[in-house]
């Protein structure tokens, strides 16, 4: 694999016969929603999977189905996340691939509705899971001579979401780490983009379903984001955010480049 350090390219075929053969894919939030179908994806495409959550049962069924291992980890917490790592190289002899897909809703803004308990769930599970993820699995990459790490962030950390600010806060930094860790990882020829969905099928839009039909938004299928991580572990990017959007072909999204310096006046 030759990575493109800071550049926005990645292949853009099909992930039809995409084959990862020897590799070895730790997915976490694996039980349903995005990081099932992904589990599944990179099972069919040949790697071998360790799927976490902190559902045993869902975690569990996934792993039978892609002939992998499960393993239960809490994201927010760092030692969970470097044991989930140890045990992958425990069972697999190394780690190539890790998809940091684990969130959860925030449940809460910053007004009266305020929830330190609820703030603290969410920032640990869609921050702190995909930080702590990376520290933990960078040593297993580096013993591989490179590897890809993919964050699942949102449509919702590429624009306002004044309805949800947290959450939008939450992904606005995976998207921040995602274009920043990209740069800095390349030269280690590991490669860290991030997949950013609009509504998608998961349990994150449970209580969303409603407001969506009646506003005629359709659903995205958790397939085509699997299908849009596989492109990405399988491409050559790094410092990309994939976004997806119902009835648009995925693809990394254009950042306008911030304003420099100004000339002093009269220059």
């Amino acid at each position: 694999m030759t990575v493109k350090g800071g550049t926005a390219v990645a292949r853009r075929e099909q992930t039809d016969g995409a084959t990862l053969q020897g590799k070895v894919a730790i997915v976490t939030g694996g039980a349903g929603g995005l990081g099932r179908a992904t589990a599944l994806a990179l099972g069919k495409a040949g790697a071998r999977v360790v799927v976490a959550d902190l559902d045993p049962q869902g975690g569990k069924e996934v792993a039978d189905l892609v002939g992998g291992h499960f393993r239960a980890c809490d994201v927010s917490d760092l030692d969970a996340n470097r044991a989930l790592v140890d045990f992958a190289q425990e069972q697999y002899g190394g780690v190539d691939i890790a998809f940091l897909n684990a969130g959860v809703t925030t449940g809460c803004g910053v007004g009266e509705d305020f929830d330190l308990a609820r703030y603290r769930r969410a920032m640990g599970a869609n921050l702190d899971g995909v930080v702590f993820g990376t520290h933990a699995v960078l040593p297993a990459l580096r013993a591989r001579g490179g590897g890809s790490i993919v964050a699942t962030a949102s449509l919702a950390g590429l624009a306002a979401v004044p309805l949800d600010p947290l959450y939008a806060a939450n992904k606005h930094a995976v998207v921040g780490l995602a274009r920043s860790l990209g740069q800095a990882l390349a030269p280690e020829n590991v490669r860290f983009n991030a997949v950013c969905p609009g509504y998608a099928e998961s349990r994150i839009i449970d209580d969303l379903r409603d407001m969506l039909a009646e506003q005629g938004l359709p659903v995205i299928p958790a397939q085509a984001v699997a299908d849009t991580v596989l492109r990405i572990v399988t491409g050559d990017g790094t410092g990309e955010c994939w976004f997806v959007q119902a009835d648009r072909e995925p693809e990394p999204f254009r950042f306008r480049n911030v304003p420099g310096p100004g000339k002093p006046a009269g220059t």
